[in-house]
């Protein structure tokens, strides 16, 4: 299964809102991709930025799967990779 940049998005901002106690409405994300951290997020929460890196953003996205597909994956079958849009192949 693969699940591109607006999905990610959706499940780092309902991930960082459980963890904020906050609306998913209020978190506000932005991907990033550089050679020498790899995947990263900005993260605005009620106009405080922080950044996440891609373990944060595969633990989003894990139970992102388990909320909306009822699907049980684990970190190690998710693999993030970017071209002009980001997206993440999830192991079956």
């Amino acid at each position: 299964m693969r699940i591109y940049s607006d999905e990610i998005i959706n499940a780092i901002c309902m991930h960082m809102a459980q963890r904020r106690g906050v609306k998913p409405t209020d978190v506000e994300v932005q991907l990033s991709w550089e050679e020498e951290y790899g995947f990263t997020a900005e993260v605005w929460v009620n106009g405080r930025s922080q950044y996440i890196i891609e373990a944060n953003i595969l633990e989003a996205i894990e139970q992102y799967m388990y909320q909306q597909y009822n699907r049980r994956v684990f970190r190690s079958g998710i693999k993030l990779d970017a071209d002009e849009q980001f997206w993440a192949d999830i192991e079956e």
